[in-house]
């Protein structure tokens, strides 16, 4: 199965001030007086990740939602509340950025919408949609509820994700995920839609060398390894039968 390692797309050729600056270190030309460390995460994010721009105003709904939604239930880990827009929307964008021409994508175990939503947003004006999974009732209501407020293409399918995905067959060209479950359980749930030409695209964390060794007894596929730019630690790990036009 071969495995190639690719830099985010085009950072060989740009210096590395492109990736994303720390939220959390000042800086006198870019913050403002008295700003607080939220308004400093979100310039941060808009700065590191520019397609975001186009959808700022949506994504202002979406964190307001996301802090009221948060007294509730737990969407997020509430230590991460503080850096919403680099820890979650910058995140989940950067994925758009690796695969521009895919616009139809299934999202697994949604949860608060990272990355589904966040990509739908994105997607809002040039067309695409993105069909969130999620089995919690009460998350696929807060997703439901940031749809309305948001217009987002989106489809929610209440359900477990080997019931729901099979339903999906032939209807989206992408599959990501983030922070649901070990690489080889969402390649194994994605691999009806991969031998059909789709592409799995999953956000890991610190973890993905072990989980990576793991799925190396899958044959057959063809697997990208890209850095992150929102954490040098982590990576984006892209699964295909064969990596064609789309990517």
């Amino acid at each position: 199965m071969p495995v190639f390692w690719f830099p985010y797309p085009e950072e060989a050729a740009k210096p590395p001030s492109r990736r994303m600056r720390n939220p959390n270190r000042s800086s006198s030309s870019r913050s403002t007086p008295g700003a607080d460390a939220s308004a400093r995460d979100r310039e941060a994010a808009l700065d590191g990740a520019p397609l975001l721009r186009f959808a700022v105003s949506d994504l202002d709904r979406y964190e307001a939602l996301l802090r009221r939604w948060q007294r509730s239930i737990n969407l997020v880990a509430e230590g991460t509340m503080q850096n919403v827009w680099t820890r979650h929307f910058a995140d989940s964008a950067q994925i758009l950025d690796i695969f521009p021409n895919i616009s139809t994508w299934a999202d697994l175990g949604s949860g608060a919408g990272f990355p589904g939503m966040v990509m739908a947003l994105c997607l809002k004006q040039r067309g695409g949609v993105v069909h969130l999974i999620e089995s919690d009732q009460r998350k696929a209501a807060f997703l439901r509820a940031v749809s309305r407020e948001t217009a987002a293409p989106v489809q929610v399918h209440v359900g477990r994700v080997e019931q729901q995905l099979p339903l999906l067959l032939g209807e989206v060209e992408g599959i990501t995920a983030r922070a649901v479950a070990p690489l080889p359980q969402l390649v194994e749930w994605s691999q009806e839609h991969l031998w059909r030409n789709a592409v799995g695209v999953y956000l890991k964390g610190e973890e993905w060398p072990s989980e990576l060794t793991a799925l190396s007894a899958m044959r057959n596929l063809q697997i990208r390894v890209i850095e992150s730019r929102t954490n040098p630690a982590a990576r984006i790990i892209a699964v295909a039968r064969e990596f064609g036009a789309l990517t």
